[in-house]
């Protein structure tokens, strides 16, 4: 076995555990860390027999480290060490070492809070802070302090740095260790400045063709995402023939198993590899024969957006940090070189670290998981950094819209049905489709529908129509359509059970629809104009189909995927299914809301008020209203003088002077309890002082009729009346 750092710190490692109980690991990356520490503290005393679990942020470094541990003991994955991830494992009753991911932890932790099976949490890569790793070690450390006084659980957190990580707050009394890397010199190589909204495909070309013409070695080129990818595939095909001694193989996450190990392994004897990644490549993985990295200096992270309620890929800049990580990538088992596609002064302005995920993304799958742990506030739970307010009380929201949380409750706690859905490994969207499928029949369709939309668009269709990617799915012979069926599968069984509302003709195509509106009831939409292709949401934003959108032809959607588009004001709709609007009669009816609205009609100087019949900010019928209430007099009224100003009230020349001398006598006496009367701040307080004279308003002579004198001098408490 070939020597590497990490050894040197092992004999450390195995006696800090013998005198704490959490330990704190820094290894730059080609340290061996991820592979040689569990094995090493297999045999340790105070493990008792118990499983090595450690959590891996990405699918493929998971597999490939588990695969190579496995290797090294001359065995098959599954029998001392294997994997477990969403939908895919292989692990036995013989295994030991489980390398986990995608919140499998969380889900281990709520089964079993006690872990009793476990003696060791390893959070490796740490420094990534992926919301799974925030979170399952928030939920650890809690478990830790509940169940483990006996036999207490070590935690083991794993980093390539640790600046910007304040783990010593959390864990003052862990130990840290730091091992060497093995690196060689890289050779950094900048290029001119970065132009931005710059095409990075030409660029990336050009850098392609020089560092074919410099070097000799493997190549590892980073770029945001798979489109981007298959442009710059395209773009090299010229230059690939000029080197027929070139293997051009991409890596990214949604690739098959099989093709992510071709990219990772070695090339044969006398070839090269040309290797289009995105920042999958970034750490774990050691992809064989690389000495050459050309960064594109992009990523492509989601972040969700409080403004629409949904999360987008955003293309930025990586960080000084990750642009380290990369370039190092060149300099794991020779002298390197990296080629940047930015200038030197572009370096120095870039963030020191990326942002971690707890602070962007989209926090309904936590806030239902910390929920289903018992925990009502996340302040109970310690964690690196607390989930932001804002963003905890959009994802309560969205659980109280899909039926989760008990209404009412002055501290959330789950229904039944939130239950149900935490223990689904799907988005808490998805979950509540798959129980509603479930709960009519539809147990099948909603399974696909789930497995495909827990994709990025997998079959990159033309248009949006939903309907037609779930005909590929299951007709399609390909690698995607194969693995999404027997996610399908695995789906519906977790899902399965009895159909207490069964709907009829279980096959028709306006079931889509449904399934799709329970999932994102504020992305029912309608058609604005009679032809046109932009949609109003229910949520109150607007989206647009594409002006060759088969989806154009109906009046109603369920958009199931929407995003802003750059340099326009209008969300585009991606995926979608027509909606049958008869459904707001049937299993859609408790999205329907009835309001009576009354509104201030200037010009007939009167009253127009009707009720509504609404799905979310979208209005289905309307039926005239004879006799206005009084409050919605009021606040109709309200609504109309802070457009229109106070001026339409019936101010006389001594009421403004009366006015005026209050304000002046404000001034003069800043502490003698003057109130401010000021035509802001009338306006602001409208129903407070009006509100009950407005009541009764119902035509513009009434309105001419207000005792304006009357409700401005109850404003002034006594003696000021008599001192004015």
């Amino acid at each position: 076995m070939n020597a590497l750092p990490i050894d040197a710190v092992l004999p450390d490692l195995r006696a800090a555990f013998e005198r704490t109980d959490t330990v704190i690991l820094e290894a730059p990356p080609g340290a061996g860390k991820t592979t040689r520490v569990p094995p090493a503290l297999l045999d340790a005393a105070w493990l008792g027999g118990r499983k090595i679990r450690m959590l891996e942020p990405r699918r493929l470094a998971a597999r490939a480290a588990a695969t190579f541990m496995a290797a090294q003991r001359s065995e098959k994955p599954g029998e001392t060490v294997g994997w477990r991830m969403r939908l895919d494992s292989r692990v036995s009753d013989a295994t030991r070492i489980e390398v986990i991911t995608e919140g499998i932890l969380v889900r281990l932790l709520q089964a079993d809070p006690a872990l009793a099976d476990t003696g060791l949490l390893i959070f490796d890569e740490f420094h990534e802070r992926s919301l799974d790793a925030d979170l399952g070690l928030a939920l650890a450390l809690q478990a830790r302090e509940l169940f483990h006084e006996e036999a207490p659980l070590k935690i083991l957190i794993m980093s390539a740095t640790l600046d910007g990580l304040p783990l010593a707050d959390l864990l003052p009394d862990a130990a840290l260790l730091r091992s060497a890397g093995r690196s060689h010199p890289v050779d950094i190589r900048y290029a001119a400045p970065w132009r931005p909204g710059e095409d990075i495909a030409p660029r990336m070309a050009a850098a392609l063709r020089r560092a074919m013409a410099e070097t000799e070695g493997s190549i590892l080129a980073f770029l945001p995402g798979q489109a981007e990818i298959r442009r710059v595939a395209e773009a090299v095909m010229p230059l690939l023939e000029a080197h027929p001694d070139t293997d051009l193989v991409p890596l990214y996450g949604d690739l098959a198993p099989e093709a992510q190990r071709r990219a990772i392994a070695p090339p044969p004897p006398g070839r090269r590899k040309l290797v289009l990644a995105t920042d999958i490549a970034e750490t774990s993985l050691t992809i064989e024969g690389v000495t050459v990295v050309v960064d594109g200096g992009l990523a492509r992270r989601p972040r969700f957006d409080p403004a629409t309620g949904m999360t987008r890929l955003d293309t930025r800049r990586v960080s000084r940090a990750s642009a380290t990580q990369r370039a190092g990538r060149a300099g794991r088992l020779a002298p390197g070189v990296c080629y940047r596609l930015w200038s030197e002064d572009q370096q120095a302005q870039l963030l020191a670290h990326d942002e971690p995920e707890i602070r962007q993304a989209d926090l309904a799958p936590l806030a239902l998981q910390v929920l289903h742990w018992g925990v009502a506030d996340p302040a109970e739970l310690a964690w690196l950094d607390p989930p932001p307010q804002a963003a905890w009380q959009q994802a309560l929201d969205l659980l109280e819209r899909l039926g989760a949380l008990q209404a009412g409750n002055p501290a959330p706690r789950l229904t039944a049905h939130g239950e149900a859905m935490a223990g689904l490994p799907v988005h808490p969207r998805l979950a509540h489709l798959l129980l509603t499928g479930r709960r009519l029949g539809l147990v099948t369709p909603a399974a696909e529908l789930a497995a495909l939309l827990g994709e990025r668009d997998p079959f990159r269709l033309e248009g949006a129509d939903l309907e037609s990617r779930l005909a590929r799915l299951r007709a399609a012979d390909t690698a995607a359509a194969r693995r999404l069926r027997e996610q399908a599968r695995r789906l519906a069984r977790l899902a399965a059970g009895e159909a207490l509302e069964p709907v009829a003709e279980p096959g028709d195509p306006r079931w889509l629809g449904l399934l799709v509106a329970t999932a994102w009831p504020e992305r029912i939409a309608r058609r604005g104009g009679s032809e046109g292709g932009t949609y109003q949401l229910a949520g109150g934003r607007a989206a647009a189909l594409r002006e060759d959108d088969p989806l154009r032809g109906h009046e109603w959607l369920a958009v199931a995927h929407a995003g802003r588009q750059q340099g326009r004001g209008t969300d585009r709709i991606f995926l979608a299914a027509p909606l049958d609007p008869a459904l707001f009669d049937g299993p859609l009816a408790a999205r329907v809301t009835v309001r009576e609205v009354a509104e201030w009609d200037e010009a007939a100087g009167r009253f127009r008020a009707e009720r509504q019949w609404r799905v979310g900010r979208l209005v289905l019928r309307r039926a005239p209203l004879d006799d206005v209430p009084p409050a919605a007099r009021r606040e109709a009224l309200a609504a109309w003088l802070r457009r229109a100003g106070l001026a339409r009230l019936p101010w006389t020349d001594e009421l403004h002077q009366w006015q005026a001398r209050v304000q002046h006598l404000r001034r003069l006496e800043p502490d003698a309890g003057w109130p401010d009367l000021s035509d802001e701040r009338l306006l602001a307080t409208l129903e407070d002082w009006l509100g009950p004279q407005l009541e009764n308003v119902r035509n513009l002579k009434e309105l001419e009729r207000l005792d304006l004198r009357g409700a401005l001098a109850a404003l002034l408490p006594w003696p000021l009346p008599r001192e004015l």
